[in-house]
């Protein structure tokens, strides 16, 4: 049975004071954060972003969800997209799929033949031992997902209109391909699962729990972000507060309910 809203409320809750403390201490420290949220489709990697960044504010904190590449783009050395979107001093990146997708969803529909794989598997431990160099903290995070539990919610955004925009063709056509997928992230892992940047893989049958140790995860290893807020001097108004009041335009009438 999985983790009831309720208590997923409580126990977020003081995990997103910490993440918001984190931000700040990023933010006064000049720290970069990246972390990657990859997975089969379904699995959670929205939820999860939104857990991280609800609170925190969006200049500083973003989420890089890049479509498939122009043409222009496809002339490129592949990393040379995801660059543009390293994050500054202070911020916090979120990447909803990453550079892996070389490895996975391109890879298993045939969107990049082997040679192309074979040669991101060869760099991509190098191009993240450079950003980490350079001081930017990565973190990567792999979302399991069982098939029952995968086809449980593409039905569910089969039959709720407030989700079939999640389902695309590939979604679909991924449904057949559940072991070619496995076999694509193990093959990412032997070669990416470095000592510099390891993966973590997060049970995510169970979505509310499984961003709960996500987050969790995540403020563990990262260093001491305790930073008390600054001071911030609020005197009194001086006066009693006064309504709004307009002379060229007024507000529409409000949306009708019983009180």
């Amino acid at each position: 049975m999985g983790l009831k809203g309720k208590d997923y409320r409580v126990l977020l809750e003081p995990m997103t004071e910490e993440l918001v403390a984190m931000a700040r201490w990023a933010r006064i420290t000049g720290a970069r954060v990246v972390v990657l949220f990859e997975g089969r489709d379904t699995a959670g990697k929205g939820g999860a972003i939104r857990a991280v960044r609800d609170k925190l504010n969006p200049r500083q904190c973003r989420t890089v969800a890049l479509g498939k590449p122009t043409d222009a783009e496809r002339t490129q050395w592949y990393f040379q997209r995801y660059i543009a979107h390293l994050p500054s001093a202070g911020e916090i990146v979120l990447f909803d799929r990453s550079w892996y997708n070389r490895a996975g969803v391109e890879k298993v529909m045939g969107f990049a033949d082997n040679e192309q794989v074979e040669l991101f598997l060869r760099q991509v431990p190098t191009f993240e031992n450079m950003l980490i160099d350079d001081g930017i903290l990565l973190f990567k995070y792999w979302l399991t997902t069982d098939q029952d539990k995968q086809e449980e919610r593409l039905r569910e955004r089969l039959d709720d209109p407030l989700k079939r925009w999640k389902l695309s063709p590939i979604d679909l056509a991924a449904r057949e391909k559940y072991d070619a997928y496995t076999e694509a992230r193990e093959a990412m892992l032997r070669t990416t699962h470095t000592r510099h940047a390891p993966w973590t893989l997060v049970d995510f049958n169970d979505q509310k729990r499984g961003r709960l140790t996500l987050i969790r995860d995540l403020l563990d290893r990262l260093p001491d972000t305790r930073c008390e807020p600054p001071e911030i001097d609020f005197p009194e108004l001086g006066r009693e507060p006064e309504p709004e009041s307009f002379t060229v335009l007024k507000p529409i009438e409000k949306y009708p309910v019983n009180d």
